[in-house]
């Protein structure tokens, strides 16, 4: 490292050396002189260098983990490190100097999951549990593997304001949320995950930074003014000074992937990153997961989510895309919601019948650059020749159900068999499948939107947003209030109801799906055939791949219907109805086998799906 110097070769923010000193780092270029206070366990101001790039460093041996910390401006003001590691009292309060390398992993030789093999569980900690909290979560990882989940989603952890928060608000990216229990806990749910042959992704947001306690304005032109977003000043990844800004949030997406073994970051809305440079902040973020996974020979993955229907989040860096490894499919959702529930409101105006759920199970997404009457212009370009398990569907998530005026679940909406058609059309897509927490056994507690701020402005301008929010899906009736605490407490999943009728029924039936799934679904070669029938309303899915040939067929009516379809000549062996009364259903009208000298059809009752498989008897 001869000729760097400190603020290039050594992290940002605090790092305890193998000595046993602690290095101190930050960018403030806004600022001549930084001091650093020490408040614990001793108290010290220390003066810190200037270096070249508008940095400050300075290094201690009276700062061991634990120490708590702060840094002092010109002007007499305190704020906290913006790369602290640990806010134990909040937002408003002192950073604290930890040491992740003192946890004992458990997990050597692990290297994750293919990403054609993830089957994601998305979780919110503070609301899974009655705790709320990391620990809480990691006696529930065994079940969750048994039903055939291969990976968690952890909603964004980074510090945010209060006790209770969706996440997406942090003020601090690197320091784990104290009331979840700290960067200590999430090692310890990240190590019992991948001891149970879970994977684990992490939810981070790289276009804000939440607006309760962010000091970043203090320090450096973190944020431009150039452009907007919905969420508060966009960070600055193309202006003056943008390296350093950069730097930050690579160091941040290099961190989670080192210090806590997470396998994979799930990007929130790269859609409100603004970034015009030659080469965007995006695929230089993925040029450095690349590397670091080639470094470690781990699997590790970039899942964007973006609502621009654009390749080019997934076309490679030397084509001039990202270069990332999937992206969510909110066509698919939007899609299937319309047909289960038959609402039309808001984006659901742009979809109707089986066409756009055809059309996305065969291509990835449904507008490809055709008009959009929602956006009231031409959406999307086509994702034609990418694999399938480049994109992520689910029938909700977070953002589907929580961003309803009632948080409510598709439980609260359509019928038993309605869920397991939901199912169904998620789990034999042939995408990479994702559950919201609770969803496996028709969980009823809504999902709201809460907060814990303490700034009454903000609190009011939350409110205020909210409403402002929902005219568009016209509103019924009125909106919880996210800052009640009642909000986040209604939101907490009663998972007893995994034991009681029908919910046991729904988990044993999305566990057998997830079994069908594991024993034919081959994402890495399948090909696949939709085609839709019958007034619109039935689909009939014909996949090849090395497990050999599958046929799905869906009737999404209240009425019979009839699917017909051409596939191979032999004898179809029906693996899944979910019409059968095992499933709380009301009984098949499907028969067991089904010969075809080239074409089959194939009689469906109301709400109900079921799967066959070419040339076998045997069950799955």
């Amino acid at each position: 490292m001869s000729g760097r110097s400190k603020s290039e070769s050594q992290c940002l923010g605090a790092n305890v050396t193998p000595t046993g000193s602690c290095e101190f780092l930050v960018w403030a270029p806004k600022i001549e002189t930084v001091e650093l206070h020490l408040l614990a366990p001793q108290e010290r101001i220390v003066a810190m260098q200037r270096e070249e790039g508008g940095y400050h460093c300075t290094s201690v041996d009276c700062a061991p983990p634990g120490a708590q910390y702060l840094y002092r401006l010109p002007d007499g003001r305190e704020f906290p490190d913006p790369a602290s590691r640990y806010q134990p009292r909040g937002v408003h309060g002192p950073s604290q100097v930890v040491d992740n390398r003192a946890f004992q992993w458990g997990d050597a030789g692990w290297t994750g999951w293919p990403l054609e093999d993830y089957v994601v569980y998305e979780v919110h900690v503070g609301t899974y549990t009655p705790e709320g909290t990391f620990d809480a979560l990691i006696p529930y990882l065994v079940r969750l593997r048994e039903l055939g989940i291969t990976a968690i989603e952890v909603m964004p952890v980074a510090q945010f304001p209060g006790r209770r928060n969706w996440g997406y608000d942090g003020a601090y990216p690197f320091a784990v949320q104290n009331s979840y229990g700290g960067p200590w806990a999430l090692q310890r749910l990240v190590d019992g995950a991948h001891q149970c042959g879970l994977a684990v992704v992490l939810d981070v947001v790289y276009n804000h930074v939440g607006p309760e306690g962010n000091c970043f304005g203090e320090y450096g032109p973190y944020f431009t003014d150039r452009y907007g977003t919905p969420w508060g000043a966009a960070l600055n990844f193309d202006g003056h000074h943008s390296d350093e800004v950069r730097r930050f949030f690579l160091e941040n997406a290099l961190y989670w992937l080192q210090d806590f073994h997470i396998d994979a970051l799930r990007l929130d809305a790269v859609h409100g990153i603004v970034d015009t440079s030659a080469v965007p902040f995006l695929a230089e973020l993925g040029s450095a997961v690349d590397s670091l996974a080639r470094q470690t020979a781990r699997h590790l993955f970039l899942i964007a989510e973006s609502d621009l229907n654009d390749t080019r989040v997934l076309r490679p860096r030397e084509q001039g895309g990202l270069g990332h490894d999937a992206q969510w499919s909110d066509d698919f959702h939007h899609a299937l919601h319309v047909l289960v529930t038959g609402e039309r409101d808001g984006y659901y105006a742009d979809f109707g019948g089986v066409n756009p759920l055809a059309v996305t199970l065969q291509e990835g997404w449904f507008y490809s650059g055709q008009y959009s009457g929602f956006r009231q212009r031409r959406h999307g370009n086509s994702p034609r020749g990418l694999a399938p398990y480049r994109f992520v569907v689910c029938s909700q998530n977070h953002d589907q159900v929580g961003n309803r005026v009632g948080g409510d679940r598709l439980s609260r909406l359509v019928s038993f068999d309605a869920l397991k058609l939901a199912a169904g059309a998620t789990l034999l897509s042939p995408f990479v499948p994702l559950l919201f927490m609770g969803e496996e056994y028709g969980e009823t507690a809504p999902f709201l939107y809460f907060t814990d701020h303490t700034n009454p402005q903000l609190v009011e301008a939350v409110r205020h947003g909210r409403q402002e929010e929902f005219p568009v899906f016209g509103r019924t009736r009125e909106i919880r209030d996210p800052q009640a605490e009642s909000s986040f407490l209604e939101s907490k999943l009663n998972q007893g109801l995994s034991d009681q009728e029908p919910h046991r029924i729904l988990r044993s039936f999305y566990k057998r799906l997830l079994q069908f799934r594991r024993a034919h679904l081959r994402l890495n070669d399948m090909r696949i055939r939709a085609i839709g029938f019958e007034a619109e309303r039935s689909l009939a899915l014909l996949y090849s791949c090395s497990s050999g040939e599958l046929l799905a067929v869906f009737n999404f009516a209240d009425v019979p219907s009839s699917v017909a379809a051409d596939c191979s000549a032999g004898g179809w062996h029906k693996k899944l109805d979910s019409a059968d009364p095992e499933w709380h259903g009301p009984g098949s009208i499907v028969p067991p086998l089904l010969q075809s000298d080239g074409r089959v059809t194939v009689a469906l009752g109301p709400r109900s799906f079921a799967a066959f498989k070419l040339g076998s008897g045997a069950l799955p």
